[in-house]
């Protein structure tokens, strides 16, 4: 299969996005050939010329929409805004999806209740720092989308830890004090001793159709899109 002058689609390749993914397809009667089984990485769309589909992680699109090897992805607001650089310069937004949806939010431990706001947090995270000489932890995946909002919070006595596993154990473990993690319920927070600061939503998260500015598009490609994105309205 030839993939120039081709229109390049990334979808998600597992988990509950590409569950999801594939009842809106079915909604929608868009059907995908080319592909012997389910685990098959690339294909194609029925009736849609010239268009090639890449089943990739979320984290992957979004990387692949940021350097403009793909056209049009279907991830995240949060991986967006937090992988991508400047993203408004290069990513467009075109057509939000009814699930995928939870915040990307600030939790504390239970037990700190005295502390129920960002301005709370700040003060502290003062008396940490003059309590143990050391800066308060705040374990995450989300190192950009957090410090952007500490910073925007006045909240600056604090470091972020980087956590590659299960964001919400890390203060039972002793990796840190606090937490920012996506949540859709809040669920695995409460079984964690953890909750929500009235004021620590950081984002709102849906999944998106979002295309590339920095790919390479023309007339043709443009159409097909249009002709594409059209299936979903």
């Amino acid at each position: 299969m030839k993939f120039e002058n081709k229109l390049r689609i990334g979808l998600p390749s597992k988990g509950r996005l590409r569950k999801d993914m594939e009842k809106l397809f079915l909604d929608k009667n868009i059907t995908f050939e080319n592909l012997v089984n389910d685990r098959d990485y690339i294909g194609t769309i029925k009736g849609l010329k010239d268009t090639v589909l890449y089943f990739l992680s979320a984290k992957e699109i979004t990387n692949r929409l940021d350097e403009g090897s793909i056209h049009v992805g279907l991830t995240g607001d949060d991986l967006i805004q937090e992988k991508i650089f400047n993203f408004n310069s290069k990513i467009t937004k075109d057509l939000e999806l009814d699930f995928g949806k939870a915040d990307l939010v600030v939790a504390v431990p239970d037990i700190w209740i005295d502390v129920m706001t960002m301005a709370d947090l700040e003060e502290v995270s003062n008396n940490h720092r003059d309590k143990y000489s050391k800066r308060l932890r705040v374990a995450t995946k989300y190192k950009n989308l957090t410090n952007n909002f500490f910073s925007k919070c006045g909240v600056v006595d604090y470091r972020t830890v980087e956590s590659d596993g299960s964001t919400e154990s890390a203060p039972f473990n002793g990796f840190s004090e606090i937490i920012t993690d996506i949540t859709s319920t809040g669920e695995t927070l409460r079984a964690n001793n953890l909750r929500v600061l009235d004021d620590g939503t950081i984002l709102k998260s849906s999944a998106n159709f979002f295309s590339s500015k920095v790919a390479e598009w023309d007339k043709e490609i443009e159409n097909n899109y249009k002709n594409f994105i059209n299936k979903f309205e």
